[in-house]
């Protein structure tokens, strides 16, 4: 048996799973992190596609431009806000983190602070966006 491997028998490895995830909301915050920034990256790739397109034929962009007009791709613009308010007040949390010396002890509760921040920001974002799109069906 090598020096990494448990054994099952072993005194620390009973009554509990073998996982190199804990499920602890670090965790779940590092794993959402992640996920919104590659959305974000992806979403800014079709972006910068659809935006250059203009150059090439205004009136192909203008058609581009005129299928985004639908609910779905309006919900879809809630969700992008939903991730870049996440990802942006998460990533302050990870800088305080990173540059404050008690950040580490703190990282729980300033994962509490960004919930809510992102809670109380969105859901005035999103209430407001909501009426706008289904005002305009």
């Amino acid at each position: 048996m090598s020096a990494t491997q448990v054994r099952a028998d072993a005194p620390e490895a009973r009554g509990r799973k073998l996982s190199i995830y804990k499920g602890d909301p670090g965790m779940w915050s590092w794993v959402l992190h992640r996920i919104s920034g590659v959305a974000l990256f992806f979403y800014l790739f079709v972006h910068v596609l659809d935006t250059s397109i203009v150059s090439y034929s205004p009136e192909t962009y203008n058609e581009i431009i005129d299928t985004y007009k639908t609910p779905i791709v309006g919900l879809l613009e809630i969700g992008l806000v939903a991730l870049v308010l996440f990802h942006a007040f998460n990533g302050l949390r990870i800088i305080a983190i990173d540059f404050w010396s008690k950040g580490v002890k703190y990282q729980r509760q300033m994962l509490w602070v960004v919930v809510g921040l992102w809670v109380v920001v969105f859901a005035g974002f999103a209430s407001r966006q909501l009426v706008i799109l289904f005002s305009n069906l």
